[in-house]
């Protein structure tokens, strides 16, 4: 991940250590980087969390979209999904050990995104 650019005695430019496609950066975005993934597996962190709840917590979400990111998550293993026979019949998600490796970076990545000048974040 050390790439830089280096130029020759003819001023030709090329690049050292480019990154390979997709680089690790890219291949993690990739996994989490989708509209409501982090935010999904943050609301996760502490207990497993029942769908409708989750969709309350994840506030801006539609059903659907939570939904397909969860599906998308369960499929990754990051997240679990448990049926649970009550009546009615309740869903239960949360995070596997797997999805917790992402918490120290999303909690960073909280920590940045709170110092962020407010112009910055406000219409993404």
């Amino acid at each position: 991940m050390d790439a830089s650019v280096e130029e020759d005695e003819k001023g030709r430019r090329r690049a050292l250590n480019a990154c390979t496609e997709p680089c690790p950066i890219e291949r993690g975005m990739r996994v989490i980087g989708g509209k409501w993934t982090g935010s999904i597996l943050w609301h996760l962190k502490d207990e497993p969390v029942r769908f409708n709840d989750l969709v309350r917590m994840v506030g801006g979400a539609s059903k659907k979209m939570i939904t397909e990111r969860l599906r998308q998550l369960e499929a990754q293993g990051l997240v679990r999904r448990e049926v649970v026979d009550t009546s009615p019949v309740s869903v239960h998600y949360e995070i596997t050990a797997f999805g917790r490796t992402a918490l120290g970076f999303l909690d960073e990545l909280r920590k940045w995104s709170e110092e962020l000048p407010q112009e910055l974040g406000s219409d993404a």
